[in-house]
């Protein structure tokens, strides 16, 4: 079987024990995971076949000694189409294996053809830098327009209204609208605890947002604006934060 290794590999620490996810082995068959499957199977006798969640699995145990203690790693050897993944989930022996059976059943594999996942992560220098030039140009402009001070509290949504309403920016000055909606994001950051900057991965597209931790409110400021231009609809920010604020309340109370 001819493969070749995809660097990626990760260990999880969970509470004293450790499951880790070695190496991805791609093969030139498309149907390379169950292959390796197979291949477990058929070449270790202690191993069976299992499914967890929607991965079939070939499942064996090793134990060993180390410092005068007995540990147990349970392994699984799974995958999609071309892509084989190991798993690996060590314990003291005779502990449960929940735990790691648990996270084989969350894993995702990508393969070619896939389209790309969404990730967030935390906010980059880039996002930090588009951030920082963005706000202070709403910030410069809201103080030439109106000749009043912004200091990103909730009281400065009324003068940011103000400029919205000036009628002085259109769809065709969609980086003034990013720029806004950032100024506003700076708000929600000053009086909402708990909201941080993050960077969102999407395909192409990477942008700044707004999640609130434990929970998965996400706020997008550079769209949040520019989207209602695009299609003409009214922009309140005032209903914005409000709603924001509800949506926040309402995902604390289930969390």
């Amino acid at each position: 079987m001819k493969m070749k290794r995809i660097v990626s590999y990760f260990t999880i620490p969970t509470s004293g024990v450790v499951i880790s996810v070695f190496p991805h082995l791609w093969g030139e068959s498309g149907n390379y995971a169950e292959e390796c499957i197979c291949y477990e199977l058929k070449q270790t006798e202690s191993a069976k076949k299992v499914k967890l969640g929607s991965w079939n699995c070939a499942y064996l145990v090793e134990s060993f000694q180390e410092n005068g203690e007995w540990y147990t790693t349970h392994i699984w050897v799974t995958g999609r189409g071309p892509v084989s993944v190991e798993c690996s989930f060590t314990v003291a022996k005779g502990e449960s294996l929940e735990i790691g059976e648990q996270i084989v059943r969350s894993l995702m594999v990508r393969v070619p053809g896939d389209k790309p996942w969404k990730e967030i992560i935390p906010v980059r220098l880039l996002e930090i830098d588009m951030i920082n030039e963005y706000n202070e140009w709403a910030v410069s402009t809201l103080k030439k327009q109106l000749t009043k001070d912004f200091t990103a509290s909730e009281k400065d949504i009324t003068n940011l209204q103000a400029v919205v309403d000036s009628g002085k920016y259109n769809k065709n000055h969609r980086q003034a609208w990013e720029s806004f909606g950032v100024a506003f994001g700076t708000i929600l950051v000053n009086e909402m605890d708990g909201l941080e900057w993050m960077t969102v991965i999407d395909g192409k597209k990477e942008i700044p947002a707004l999640r609130f931790e434990g929970t998965q409110v996400m706020i997008y400021p550079t769209e949040l604006l520019w989207e209602k231009v695009k299609k003409n609809a009214p922009i309140k920010l005032k209903e914005e934060f409000q709603r924001i604020k509800s949506e926040i309340e309402d995902a604390l109370e289930h969390v």
